[in-house]
């Protein structure tokens, strides 16, 4: 369910919601670009502290002037159970291990050239990324990965074609570069597709 809901999102299915999380992502992302993170941290938990006391100051006033017993207005999320599960913590241990696991075997494979195509080819991301970090810092990048998450699905399902077929044609192109390249490197095989 929490994959559909983040898909929907991205695809502004309900634009109320989407704003909401659009907004509020890039007003943190901002933030974090004024301001280190601990002070943001200790702003958003005043700011809900604030939130939480006056309602909570708001309804009491507003029991004693009508002189109800609602109780507590927060009692209904003070009950919640919001404690993980074993299992729940096993399973996203799990996860995290594989994950790990996986990207330790393949920079070992790359860095010890096990693939001599390979390693080249994550050699010349690692050089652009030289060229990507003197550009843009850490924070930047995150914000622009957050405006192209909310703005490339939609942009992708109403020329959906058009770019299917650019995409077609660069990856020919690559493709045939490569295949140069493999081919006038010693000892370099290309894998069986």
């Amino acid at each position: 369910m929490c994959g559909v809901w983040s898909i929907d999102l991205l695809y502004w299915r309900n634009v109320k919601q989407s704003g909401a999380v659009f907004g509020s992502v890039l007003l943190l992302l901002f933030s974090l670009t004024q301001f280190s993170v601990v002070s943001v941290g200790a702003y958003l938990a005043l700011a809900a502290l604030s939130a939480t006391i006056s309602f909570r100051i708001y309804k009491s006033v507003l029991q004693a002037v009508q002189k109800t017993d609602e109780g507590h207005p927060f009692k209904a999320y003070l009950e919640v159970e919001i404690a993980l599960s074993q299992d729940q913590i096993s399973k996203y241990a799990d996860k995290i291990l594989l994950y790990t696991n996986t990207c330790m075997k393949e920079l070992r494979r790359l860095f010890l050239v096990q693939d001599l195509v390979d390693s080249l080819k994550f050699a010349v991301l690692m050089w652009l990324l030289t060229y990507v970090g003197a550009l843009f810092n850490g924070l930047t990048l995150l914000i622009l990965a957050v405006v192209s998450m909310f703005t490339m699905p939609v942009v992708y399902e109403k020329h959906q074609a058009q770019i299917d077929q650019y995409v077609g044609l660069i990856r020919t192109q690559v493709n045939s570069v490569v295949g140069k390249i493999q081919a006038k490197i010693p000892g370099a095989k290309r894998k069986e597709e």
